[in-house]
């Protein structure tokens, strides 16, 4: 069962109603792929398993620097959450 890293979206139990109203229970899989973003506050390429969804969401809101920040941290992987960490530590080093 795959879920999305960043936005935790994972698999759906739907219905399939015929014409005769019969129900029929499935599973909707989101479509997840392995992809290597690119962090500019990083300097570096990280490796997650992000939904297309979420790829479309990113680039809506200006990159995966900014996406990753105003995600909630509940939603969030420990892999994911370790990279916001590092994100965090870095801009912080900045300021400094």
């Amino acid at each position: 069962m795959s879920r999305c890293e960043l936005t935790g979206k994972g698999p759906v139990v739907k219905n399939l109603v015929s014409h005769s109203n019969i129900k029929t229970k499935k599973i909707a899989q989101p479509n997840v792929q392995k992809k290597r973003i690119f962090s500019r506050i990083l300097n570096q390429m990280v490796r997650l398993q992000i939904a297309t969804s979420t790829i479309r969401d990113m680039e809506h809101m200006g990159g995966f620097d900014t996406f990753i920040l105003n995600q909630e941290e509940k939603a969030l992987s420990k892999r994911a959450l370790d990279v916001k960490n590092r994100i965090r530590r870095k801009m912080a080093a900045k300021k400094k």
